[in-house]
């Protein structure tokens, strides 16, 4: 079985982790994992690495996510979600007055580096225990902000649902970590009527995007080989870090774990470097060590 990024269109309803469950049993392979949970509600992007390409996953934990939320306003719930049970309602006569421009001037306020409280429901620990496990059991514990980035935000339609609500969607390109339940929530606050997600769908994450998804419920009637077609090999999937193509030599080295040293011919490079060889398959990432004369190892790939 090919080692690599497998990207899958996540359908409503189901877990992140079903979905690792499912391709395991359909793969036969031991190592599976994603690279950031995705809340049973929402569809969209979610990154399965296999094999060795879990070994890999971290580098793309922190990296970009692109959105496209629906946002109802005038009713909060405990999960800040439509999964939630109700916790406030708004009066009808002060919705009736917000306007689509409000929200776009509300939007652009997010825009940028914030402090961003996560939900009480959600897969963050405290003491060993996730929070929504916790919150089940009625302890709802609040954990300090984090910092998080919202690039770019934007809404893309307005309207009112059957009930009077406003509504309205939103594209939102935010770092890795932010919680647009939280956002949601935070918008809702602003505006002084409350408000929840009531549809969310990952439309990106890192560098990776719906255009290469495969849906899942057609994954799970293809056979393994056809799969792997479909994955994404570790070295093209770490294309935004610099490479070296190793010689015969360096490949040695590799394999035997032996220090690599800077040839003298260029500086030293900084950060994460993938060493590949002339086909262009992942033997290592290193980065510099202390002395900055040497790479030090975090991941062998060659054996």
């Amino acid at each position: 079985m090919k080692d690599g990024i497998l990207v899958v269109n996540k359908p409503e309803g189901v877990t992140s982790a079903g979905v690792v469950g499912r391709l395991k049993r359909l793969l036969k392979v031991k190592k599976i994992g994603h690279t950031g949970t995705l809340d049973p509600f929402a569809t969209g992007v979610l990154l399965i690495a296999v094999g060795k390409a879990t070994r890999i996953s971290r580098f793309f934990l922190h990296g970009t996510k692109g959105y496209r939320a629906e946002v109802t306003l005038g009713v909060e719930t405990d999960t800040y979600d439509c999964t939630g049970t109700v916790t406030a309602t708004c009066d009808p006569e002060p919705l009736a007055g917000i306007t689509e421009h409000q929200v776009k001037e509300t939007l652009a306020a997010f825009s940028g580096v914030q402090a961003q409280v996560a939900p009480a429901y959600s897969a963050l620990k405290h003491e060993g225990q996730p929070l929504y496990k916790l919150a089940r059991q009625g302890q709802m514990i609040q954990k300090p902000p984090r910092q998080i980035e919202i690039h770019q935000i934007g809404m893309t339609r307005f309207r009112r649902s059957a009930e009077g609500y406003p509504v309205f969607d939103m594209d939102v390109q935010c770092s890795g970590g932010t919680y647009i339940r939280s956002l949601a929530f935070d918008i809702g606050q602003k505006l002084g009527c409350g408000a929840h997600l009531s549809a969310l769908v990952r439309t990106r994450s890192s560098q990776f995007t719906m255009d290469q998804a495969v849906d899942f419920e057609a994954l799970k009637r293809m056979a393994p080989s056809d799969i792997s077609e479909r994955m994404i090999a570790m070295s093209q999937c770490l294309d935004f870090m610099p490479s070296i193509v190793a010689d015969d030599a360096i490949a040695k080295k590799i394999r035997f774990g032996q220090p690599l040293r800077c040839d003298g011919a260029s500086p030293i490079r900084k950060g994460e470097i993938r060493i590949i060889d002339k086909d262009n398959t992942l033997l290592a990432i290193v980065q510099p060590d202390k002395s900055g004369q040497t790479y030090k190892y975090c991941c062998v790939f060659s054996a």
